[in-house]
C-alpha cells in the first residue's frame, strides 16, 4: 500500500554501498523507517529529500517490515542548519531526544509542530539556547513528566520565592524550604523562565534575549531534571556540552 505524508528526517544509515535506511519523523504517524534505494548516489531523485533533517512530503510503500521510499518533495532543506557546525549540535540534540522519547509509528502533530518550528527558529537564527530548552520543557509531558510549575508543592502558595525541588517534582516556596534541604537554588528569573518555556506556544516566539549566566542556571535546573526522573542518556549532549565548553573558550 503507498502512503503520502508530510514529514522531516531524523536518522539515517547506510545500506550498502547505495542504499540508505531513512527513518522519517510524520505528522500524523509518528516514526517511520524506509529503505531509499540508491539514495547515496548525488544523481539519485531521493538523494536531497534524505538528507537528515529535510522536511518534505514523502511517498512511501509500507508492508509488514521496512518500507520502501518511492519519491519525495522538499518543502524546507535546513540546509543552514546542517552547514554549521553549531546548529547541527542543537538540531542533533533536539532530534535525538525526539527520537528517545517517542515509540515507532505513534502519531503526536503536536510534536511535529513542535520539533519543525523549532528547526524553522534555528534556521531563522533565533538563540539555539534559548529553543533547546523550549523544547526539553516542552518534551517532559511527552516522556510522562509533569513538574508542579503552577504553586508550591509544599503548601500551595502561588506567591513568594521560589526554588526548585527535584524530590517533590516542582517549584517549593520560602516558607516550606526546610521540607527539602536539597532543593536547587535558582534565581526568581529562572523561575519564570521555566514556567513560561513549559506552557508557552512555540509558534508565538519572538526575538529573545536572555543572559548568559540565566542561560547556564537554566541548563543546570533542566539538566537535573532529566538526570532524576528520564533515564535518558543522549550521545549528542556530551558532544553539545563539548562545543559549548569551546565556544566559552573563544
Amino acid at each position: 500500500m503507498l502512503y503520502k505524508c508530510e514529514g522531516i528526517v531524523i536518522r539515517t544509515s547506510d545500506y550498502g554501498e547505495t542504499n540508505k535506511v531513512v527513518t522519517i519523523f510524520t505528522r500524523e504517524n509518528g516514526k517511520v523507517g524506509v529503505m531509499a534505494r540508491g539514495a547515496k548516489k548525488p544523481s539519485s531523485r531521493l538523494s536531497a529529500i534524505t538528507q537528515l533533517f529535510t522536511y518534505g512530503t514523502f511517498l512511501f510503500q509500507k508492508g509488514s517490515g521496512l518500507g520502501s521510499l518511492q519519491q519525495g518533495e522538499t518543502i524546507q532543506s535546513m540546509r543552514s542548519v546542517r552547514e554549521d557546525i553549531f546548529l547541527t549540535a542543537y538540531a542533533s540534540y533536539i532530534t535525538e531526544l525526539l527520537d528517545k522519547g517517542t515509540e515507532n509509528e505513534k502519531g503526536n502533530p503536536f510534536l511535529f509542530e513542535l520539533y519543525l518550528q523549532s528547526l524553522k527558529y534555528l534556521a531563522d537564527g533565533i538563540d539555539p539556547d534559548v529553543l533547546v530548552h523550549i523544547f526539553e520543557m516542552k518534551m517532559l509531558n511527552v516522556l510522562g513528566l509533569y513538574p508542579n510549575l503552577n504553586e508550591c508543592v509544599s503548601c500551595g502558595a502561588k506567591e513568594g520565592t521560589f526554588h526548585f525541588s527535584l524530590r517533590e517534582n516542582g517549584f517549593i516556596c520560602h516558607r516550606c524550604f526546610q521540607h527539602d534541604p536539597y532543593r536547587l537554588s535558582i534565581s526568581q528569573n529562572v523561575v519564570k523562565l521555566l514556567r513560561l518555556f513549559y506552557y508557552l506556544d512555540l509558534s508565538r516566539l519572538g526575538q529573545v534575549s536572555v543572559k548568559n549566566e540565566t542561560k547556564k542556571e537554566l541548563k543546570w535546573v533542566i539538566d537535573e531534571y532529566y538526570k532524576e526522573y528520564s533515564g535518558i542518556v543522549l550521545k549528542s549532549k556530551r558532544f553539545l556540552n563539548q562545543l559549548d565548553q569551546l565556544r566559552n573558550s573563544l
